[in-house]
């Protein structure tokens, strides 16, 4: 069996990229929402590449790995991983006293550190993992693991539009890397602010119909409100966002499942989108059917609102 991939394979899986920025920390939060109950696991997940040196502080590295939280020493990420915990432990997500620590290190040709990771398991089969990974790029480790973990959603950083944030989660690189070629949905956050809901795009395909259900699974979790928005390209086709909307509303109230509104506009459906979405926590959209390199050239809306949007997108598969 991969390595952390439990035994119920129905389980919700968040991986929840660290990197030490503010906005990490405002994903994990939004993830401990997310995966508060008891089917969901949380991943803390920090990749090291290859060739960034250690900070021992003269300690040899197999003490340090063996020790990889019980020291106050500076091994890259160990003090974000630490600080992602300590959010989770406040939150409530670790309550109780019933929780089990395993510690298990995997050899990685190449550097001395290797990959590290502890499992904290609770009686009801929760898991919280806090996962040190090595790789030959940041962006390459975060798809890595999802082959270990096939996670239902990543969740990073975005960029920092002219800021001076160190090359990390925020390079923008990373995070369209990962969105284009992760196999499962994938949350780029900026400002995630928790309670504003979820903004559904929808175009009335079977695609995008089906990215409606799922989406609203995720944001039932959270207790997020649903908004539901279709744009039209001229006034002749406004008919038919309206019955996009109102075709992808029914299904959810036949599900049991509230909108709280519904809104079509007309114009370019990329600039709709992205002037409508600060007013939510998060933009969310379906990919086309696409293979990840012809999404990389061809481009379509999900993937410009992605890179453009001043607020959180999630594309979801």
């Amino acid at each position: 069996m991969a390595e952390e991939i439990t035994e119920n394979d129905k389980r919700f899986r968040i991986c929840v990229c660290i990197d030490g920025s503010d906005e990490c920390y405002q994903s994990l939060k939004y993830a401990a929402r997310m995966g508060g109950g008891v089917d969901a696991d949380i991943v803390l997940l920090y990749v090291r590449p290859a060739d960034q040196g250690l900070r021992s502080g003269g300690l040899e590295v197999s003490v340090a790995r063996e020790n990889m939280l019980k020291w106050g020493i500076e091994l890259p990420g160990i003090k974000y991983l630490k600080k992602g915990l300590d959010i989770l432990k406040e939150l409530g997500v670790m309550s109780g006293d019933d929780w089990t620590e395993e510690y298990v290190h995997t050899d990685v040709d190449g550097t001395a550190l290797g990959d590290n990771k502890i499992d904290y398991t609770n009686k009801n089969g929760k898991k919280i993992v806090l996962k040190l990974k090595v790789s030959a790029n940041i962006a390459s480790g975060i798809l890595e693991q999802w082959e270990i973990g096939q996670y239902d959603i990543i969740i990073l950083g975005a960029s920092v539009r002219g800021g001076s944030m160190p090359r990390a989660f925020w390079d923008p690189a990373v995070a369209e890397k990962v969105a284009v070629h992760a196999p499962c949905s994938v949350l780029v956050a900026r400002d995630l602010d928790i309670g504003h809901g979820h903004l559904i795009c929808t175009d009335g395909s079977e695609t995008s119909m089906n990215m409606v259900a799922l989406d609203a699974e995720l944001a039932s979790r959270c207790n997020c409100p649903i908004s539901l928005m279709s744009v039209a390209l001229d006034v002749e086709g406004e008919e038919e966002a309206k019955e996009n909307v109102a075709k992808a509303e029914k299904m959810l109230k036949d599900a049991g499942i509230k909108v709280k509104e519904t809104i079509v506009r007309v114009g370019n459906p990329v600039d709709e989108i992205i002037e409508a979405g600060p007013d939510y926590s998060l933009i969310v959209l379906s990919e086309s059917g696409k293979t990840g390199l012809q999404r990389f050239f061809m481009g379509s809306v999900a993937f410009k609102v992605l890179e453009n949007a001043h607020n959180s997108v999630m594309i979801v598969r």
